[in-house]
């Protein structure tokens, strides 16, 4: 009883996994023959799960949508996962408050002391900053939907805000965090490339549209590709020079600043962008490694304008002693 328990615990989660499998997939994975995968979606249908089955050689199962709410399985790192989601999720970026509220109040009611002390932890070490820019919860959700199941999406996009709202269909990729917004990266079918969108200044139309086969973005990264098409928006663009090789651990974790070109195997590029040169000189003083301005007088005029203040800062605090 307990190995046929810990079998459909198994098979929830492989079908949780992917959208469709085929069952002789799913006998190779729980080890067991396709007449046991055929009891144990049964068992499954059982308890409330919505197990869908079609026939062919195209066929398999599929977790479907049901009436009510089947209990869901989540391990330890997913459940810890989940409650600080929702715990910054109430604090802005997307519109969901209480019911955000109401959500994590259940969670961390059935959460071990262990999960607990985790998910607090995090918040602890973690701080909530303002976003005037709120996504709708169903806007949010109608758009991971379509990436995740490979549906063409419809919308309605304005490129800046008071511009006219036009009617855009794309093949939605993923979705990225970047700036406290929300982007979706995404195959645009008219313009027949790439593009980001904003999706706090999208409407999706449903239903949803034809399935589509998924496409290589440049690069592999969607994070990256999200990085370099912000960085050609900001009105302010410069680039420094780092004696780093573009693949190293450090360049690897700024993807998310700007493009990375390799010049050489010991050096590499850093086009970025901000809004003013001044902010991007308080940008750069995070790198934790010697940079050249390759271009811009501006930022050089700013980097040496806010070592002085530094300078000053440091001198005001601790004076050097008298007779040195």
């Amino acid at each position: 009883m307990k190995e046929t328990s810990a079998r459909l615990l198994r098979l929830l989660t492989l079908l949780q996994t992917r959208r469709e499998w085929p069952g002789a997939d799913l006998a190779e994975r729980l080890g067991v023959s396709t007449r046991t995968v055929r009891r144990d979606v049964d068992k499954l249908r059982g308890l409330g799960y919505p197990v869908h089955a079609a026939a062919g050689t195209a066929g398999g199962y599929r977790l479907g949508h049901g009436a009510a709410l089947p209990p869901l399985l989540l391990d330890d790192d997913e459940a810890v996962a989940v409650a600080i989601s929702l715990r910054t999720a109430a604090g802005g970026g997307v519109a969901i408050g209480q019911t955000a509220l109401q959500a994590l109040v259940k969670l961390e009611q059935v959460l071990p002391s262990r999960l607990r002390h985790r998910v607090n932890s995090v918040q602890v070490a973690t701080v909530d900053t303002p976003n005037d820019e709120v996504v709708p919860l169903e806007v949010l959700t109608a758009v991971a939907a379509a990436c995740r199941d490979r549906q063409r999406i419809r919308f309605d996009y304005a490129a800046a805000y008071g511009a006219a709202e036009q009617v855009r269909e794309a093949e939605p990729h993923r979705l990225v965090t970047w700036g406290k917004r929300w982007y979706l990266v995404a195959w645009d079918v008219e313009r027949d490339d790439w593009r980001t969108f904003r999706v706090d200044r999208m409407r999706p139309r449903v239903p949803l549209g034809r399935r589509f086969a998924p496409r290589e973005i440049p690069g592999g990264d969607p994070a990256a590709f999200l990085a370099a098409r912000v960085a050609e928006m900001w009105p302010f663009q410069a680039s420094v020079r780092l004696p780093l090789p573009a693949d190293h651990e450090k360049m690897r974790r700024m993807v998310t600043w700007g493009t990375i070109e390799e010049i050489d195997k010991s050096s590499c590029r850093l086009i970025i962008g901000a809004d003013t040169p001044q902010s991007l000189a308080f940008l750069l003083s995070f790198l934790e490694i010697d940079f050249k301005v390759e271009s811009s007088p501006e930022l050089a005029q700013a980097l040496q304008h806010v070592a002085e203040r530094f300078q000053r800062a440091a001198t005001a605090a601790f004076p050097p002693a008298s007779g040195t």
